[in-house]
């Protein structure tokens, strides 16, 4: 408590009506990546106290559904569901309030309750955050945006990876409301892949035809996969190397008899 007195978040939390001083970080997060817009359906992953659905419902004016293990206190205009965001059930009463296409954005700032043991700690840490990232991988629409809290440690690199295989583009980004001696980031995934195609995978294909730039292009399952230093009638072994919504771009990594 006397830590957050000498805060200055802590403060203009107090001074601005909202529930916690975190509300500053989703508003840092947004103004330099731009997840949440007007009209947006918005999912906040362990939202409890309920700073960040206040700056969701703020922000985008549309529908904002909060789920955390413990009961949320009312918030206007937004709707919360008590439940796991690993269970079936939970992600059923989900798509139940945003609709079978799914939400536009899926934000989570939960932390584990923290015992000290630093190790400890970030592995929780991972853990909490590969189940927000499963979660939002059955509600998220195509081309879908997603933000989640991490500690830092040497299996964020991995946790990293993980998103940037399900998204367009990811970045990391430590807003300025984060205390400075926190170990915490954020990850944000923007454009949510629905493709046939991950990075790394490979698969054997023939060229039949050149796209516009002079690349190959062949389909699979009918996803557009560009491939470069090919020519029409090569049999080549590929390995995907970059995913867009659209399309993918892949290197040769065998040429076939």
């Amino acid at each position: 408590m006397a830590r957050d007195r000498r805060d200055k978040y802590y403060w203009k939390a107090k001074d601005q009506g909202y529930r916690s001083r975190a509300s500053y970080k989703l508003f840092q997060i947004n103004g330099k990546h731009h997840i949440i817009e007007e009209g947006d359906t918005v999912v906040d992953l362990g939202a409890a106290p309920g700073g960040w659905l206040e700056v969701a419902k703020e922000i985008s004016g549309g529908r904002v559904v909060g789920v955390d293990l413990k009961k949320i206190l009312p918030i206007e205009g937004v709707e919360t569901i008590v439940g796991d965001i690993t269970s079936d059930r939970t992600i059923e009463k989900i798509l139940g309030l945003v609709g079978q296409g799914g939400a536009d954005v899926v934000i989570c700032d939960a932390a584990p309750n923290l015992s000290g043991n630093w190790s400890y700690d970030h592995a929780r840490s991972i853990d909490l955050t590969r189940s927000a990232l499963g979660c939002a991988k059955k509600i998220l629409k195509p081309g879908g945006h997603f933000v989640v809290k991490v500690f830092q440690g040497d299996m964020f690199k991995a946790f990293l990876e993980e998103v940037k295989d399900n998204f367009s583009y990811t970045h990391s980004y430590s807003p300025k409301a984060s205390r400075s001696q926190s170990a915490e980031i954020y990850v944000i995934g923007k454009k949510f892949l629905t493709s046939p195609v991950r990075r790394g995978d490979e698969f054997d294909v023939e060229i039949t035809e050149l796209g516009s730039s002079g690349d190959g292009a062949v389909l699979i399952d009918s996803f557009v996969v560009f491939i470069k230093d090919v020519e029409i009638g090569d049999h080549v072994k590929i390995k995907i190397q970059d995913v867009k919504p659209n399309f993918a771009f892949a290197d040769v990594i065998e040429k076939m008899d």
